[in-house]
Order: structure tokens, then sequence, then C-alpha cells
């Protein structure tokens, strides 16, 4: 018997990809998102879309939204989809009874998208790092010193505000705070990764790298064969037991060793070459132990941002050329004969994205998901009205 199932973000091609994989498995899905127009919305595997507040302005409200819509709609399932996992994770405890919740605790999950807890863990853990300071130590300033660096924002997210320093250069007063962490620059190759992981165990598992980019975030991708990565991912899961879905990203030097970047402890693009059957059994529960199988197909786009980015490229023919022949010749993740208006209506329904870009200088990344980020600093959530204990989550995570 199907489920009804909430997703808590429609704006983004994979939460489109997870809405069609339930869909075709016969549940009922509906998608929460601040914004009123967005990518899934005219997707025949949506039967409702829902608008709701903004989580990174108003944190309680967008709570009681989301458990409001659990228990007029009788969700037997909420699903997290990005960025705003962090937000959704603290509805545990707060939602109907017979609604379960598909992530790791928020402790948990805080401790991953934490850029220095998570090198500080995988280094506990024995597993390779590059060096990794939080601003505010003096040590940061001694690793600036000596070798390359990169300054990021220690709860950042697509990329946004990233510095790369030489050796010697200067660190500003506004990145000697424990807001930001400066981290060891390592070159090589970038690769990332998606696992489906159960008490330690990775029952789905992908490595693949960007082929056109928009700032740091992939738009069409390729799946690669990296033994180094796989083992790196698996010694990690095991040693913290986690529950979920997580994602790395990588630098490969060139003796294949493994450099995480950061982790993501969420869904993310490898989705894309997950397979549709297994994944809904898996997700909902259905079939708890099963592996799930990876598509045959190595190459998927997000053809319109994609194109975007070539265009972009159009007085560098040799660059233009290469991309648009990436294009001609990868699949779109948006395009389906089965929910055949999604493609022809992605412009104006992601027009709250594309605005951002055009008239505010953002980049595609940082405009689909300023509005869902973890702020740190924020206040913290009120209790909700009316909300009753929640059954345990399907998932169980520590790290």
């Amino acid at each position: 018997m199907g489920q009804t199932i909430l997703l808590t973000l429609g704006r983004l091609p994979k939460g489109l990809e997870l809405a069609r994989c339930l869909h075709s498995a016969g549940h009922r899905v509906l998608v929460a998102d601040p914004f009123g127009w967005h990518l899934s919305k005219p997707s025949r595997a949506v039967a409702r879309s829902i608008q709701v507040p903004a989580p990174a302005i108003d944190q309680t409200a967008y709570l009681e939204a989301l458990a409001s819509i659990a228990r007029d709609e009788q969700v037997d399932l909420v699903i997290p989809v990005s960025e705003e996992v962090m937000h959704v994770s603290l509805l545990a405890g707060r939602l109907p009874a017979r609604t379960r919740l598909f992530c790791p605790p928020h402790d948990a999950l805080l401790t991953l998208h934490d850029k220095y807890a998570f090198a500080r863990q995988a280094a506990e853990s024995g597993l390779r790092t590059p060096e990794t300071c939080l601003g505010d130590d003096p040590a940061a300033a001694t690793l600036a010193a000596r070798t390359d660096t990169v300054a990021k924002a220690r709860f950042g997210c697509s990329g946004a505000g990233l510095h790369f320093l030489d050796p010697g250069a200067a660190l500003s007063p506004d990145l000697l705070t424990s807001d930001w962490v400066i981290q060891q620059r390592i070159h090589g190759r970038e690769a990332s990764t998606l696992s489906f992981c159960r008490d330690g165990d990775i029952l789905a598992h992908v490595v693949y790298r960007g082929l056109i980019l928009s700032g740091t975030v992939a738009v069409a991708f390729e799946r690669i064969e990296l033994a180094p990565v796989d083992a790196w991912v698996r010694d990690f899961v095991a040693a913290a037991g986690y529950s979920g879905f997580i994602a790395f990203d990588f630098i490969v030097d060139d003796s294949d060793e493994p450099w995480p970047l950061e982790c993501n402890p969420r869904l993310t693009s490898g989705v894309h070459f997950l397979d549709h059957g297994d994944l809904a059994e898996v997700v909902t529960g259905a079939a708890l132990g099963r592996a799930v199988r990876i598509k045959p197909q190595a190459r998927f786009q997000e053809g319109h941002t994609a194109l975007t980015m070539a265009y972009a490229k159009i007085l560098q023919p040799k660059r233009f050329g290469s991309m648009l022949k990436t294009i001609a010749t990868t699949r779109d993740v948006l395009w389906s004969l089965n929910d055949p208006l999604v493609f022809p209506m992605m412009t104006p329904m992601s027009w709250p994205i594309l605005k951002q870009v055009m008239f505010e200088g953002r980049s595609f990344g940082e405009a689909a998901t300023l509005d869902i980020e973890w702020r740190p600093d924020a206040e913290p959530a009120a209790e909700l009205s009316g909300a009753a204990p929640a059954q345990p989550g399907t998932l169980e995570a520590s790290a």
C-alpha cells in the first residue's frame, strides 16, 4: 500500500528525481518549499505543492508549517532533500505519532555539516584529512604562512565565500573568527560521492566528477571509479555507524590519495545515478537491507543550467565547443516522456532562483540555498503548538 510522503524541497533536480522515484513506486508525494514556484511543481509525480516559510528567516514558522502538513495530510514519512535538512531534523519529537522522519539526529548532522568538526572526526577515526584550523586559532596563521590554503565559512554551503590563499598571505580580520576555517589546499582532481547507509553499512554508493560547473556546483556530471575514495568512505561510515544519505567532496592527488574537503550529510546530485525501484524500497523501509543498483547511464546534466554556463564561455571558442559537446552527449535529468511539463516549464518555475542570479549577482547554488541554509547563530526554534510525540525515525545515526 502506498504511503503519503512529504519532501521538504522541490526547487532542485535531485528533489524532482526523488519525487519521480517515489511516485513510480505507488506513493503519494507532497512537496513543501518556501518558493511558490519551483521546478517540481508541474510534475505529475507531485500530488500537491505547498508554500511554507523560509527556515533561514523564521525557523519556528517553518517547522510549524511542516508539522501542520504532516498532520493535515496524514503524512507517513518526511524526507529532507537538501540544505534544509539541518532545520527539518529539529522536527524529531514534534510530528504526529504516525509520521516518521527520514534523517539522522540533529546533533549528528551538525557535526558533519560543521567543516571543522567533520575534519576532526575524520582525523580521530584515523583517516587522512587536510590540516584544518578555526580562523581564531593561532595555528591558522601559521598554516597560511607555510602552504596554500583555502578559507571557507564553517557552516557555508554551495561554495559561497571561498578564499584561495597563497603561502604567506595575510588573513583578513573577518577570517580570524570561529565562523571560518583555514584549510590546507590540496591540488589534484575533484571527485564527489553519494552513499546511502544503514548502521555503518553502505547500501548505495556512487563516485562522480563534475563536467560543467556553476561556481563550485556541478551541473553536468559523470560517474567514475576510484577505489581509494570508495575505501575512505567505507571506513568513515563504518567508524561513525552512520545511517542515511551522506556525501563527500574530495581532491584526489597525483598519488591517487583522496583528501576529503567537506561532508554533506544529505542528498546530492549523485541520486540521479541510483536505480528508482531500489531507492524507493530502501527509503520507505520496504527493503531495509537491500543494496541499491546503479543506473547504466554514466552521465547526467541539468541541461538548462549547463547551457547557461556554456554560453558564458562563448568568447572562448575551444571551451565553448567542448561544453556544447558535453551537453549534446549527456542525458538531461529533467526531460521525461512520462512527465513532460517539467522541461518546458523549467525557466518560469525557476524564476525565484534566476532573478537572484540575474539581478543580485549570486551563483545558482547560492541563490538556491540562501533561504534554507543553516545559520548557527539563529535563535533556536520554539516548541511547536499541538505537536504529539513522533514515532522513532526510520533512521538512527551516531556520528
